[in-house]
């Protein structure tokens, strides 16, 4: 794995939204917090979970804050409208306290924590300003417990988008993703329309389209530690509709309609 004591004081901010994860956010912030990354925050954003994944949130930042260190925050949201727009709140915030790169991540334990640290690397070094965490290039895989039928699912829906939308990136609908400041600023988060999992997609294609490139190193995908999924019917509509949306608008742009 690259070393990434070369570069000390970049700030890194890991932006892990939440609802329900009590179970797997004690575990999960001292693996994130456990990295060797000088410059390393933990932002949780919790959608007012009925579990108490805000308090205990709150608990391990008490924990995690002392001698004078800020390493973990909570945001507490007070509906839940969606993956993506916790994104934009928790990514937004990110931004207005200084990250030079932002980290999406589930809070599930299916994202490897260890890959941060080359992905950060990578991102320093090639100078790009996104890398994807993919399950589709060469090396990467997914959890042996995941069934044909969520295999087929996952690779046509990134099969799907990638041709609607033209785009080379494999794993499109990825939701463990590198991404630096710049890049974020320049597709403005509050413009974007996703609520759910396609935000994914369509954060991805606006900052491409934007001029950033994006390199994907692969990962291994694990299944969720504990809990359930929280991929609704709703959800997963938007995500059908949402690639066709972002290819007719980009269409009438180069046009000018």
């Amino acid at each position: 794995m690259t070393s990434i004591d070369r570069y000390p004081g970049v700030r890194v901010t890991v932006v892990m939204p939440t609802y329900n994860e009590a179970a797997n956010l004690p575990r999960m912030a001292e693996l994130v917090l456990g990295l060797r990354i000088d410059g390393l925050h933990l932002k949780i954003v919790d959608d007012s979970s009925p579990d108490g994944t805000g308090r205990i949130a709150e608990e391990l930042a008490e924990k995690y804050n002392w001698d004078g260190q800020y390493r973990m925050s909570v945001l507490h949201r007070t509906e839940k409208d969606g993956l993506g727009r916790a994104y934009v709140a928790g990514m937004s915030a990110a931004l207005a306290e200084g990250a030079e790169y932002v980290v999406q991540m589930d809070a599930d334990g299916s994202h490897p924590v260890e890959a941060v640290p080359r992905m950060l690397a990578t991102a320093i070094a090639s100078g790009v300003g996104l890398v994807v965490g993919s399950r589709y290039v060469e090396g990467g895989s997914l959890d042996e417990e995941w069934g044909r039928h969520r295999v087929l699912l996952s690779r046509f829906a990134n099969r799907y988008a990638r041709t609607v939308l033209g785009t080379e990136i494999r794993d499109i609908t990825a939701g463990f993703n590198l991404w630096s400041a710049d890049t974020l600023r320049d597709v403005d988060l509050q413009t974007l329309d996703s609520a759910g999992y396609s935000f994914q997609v369509e954060l991805k294609f606006k900052a491409v389209r934007a001029g950033h490139r994006a390199v994907e190193i692969p990962i291994r995908f694990e299944e969720r530690t504990e809990g359930e999924s929280k991929m609704s019917l709703a959800t997963q509509i938007e995500s059908a509709v949402m690639p066709l949306r972002l290819r007719l608008r980009h269409r009438q742009s180069r046009t000018g309609r």
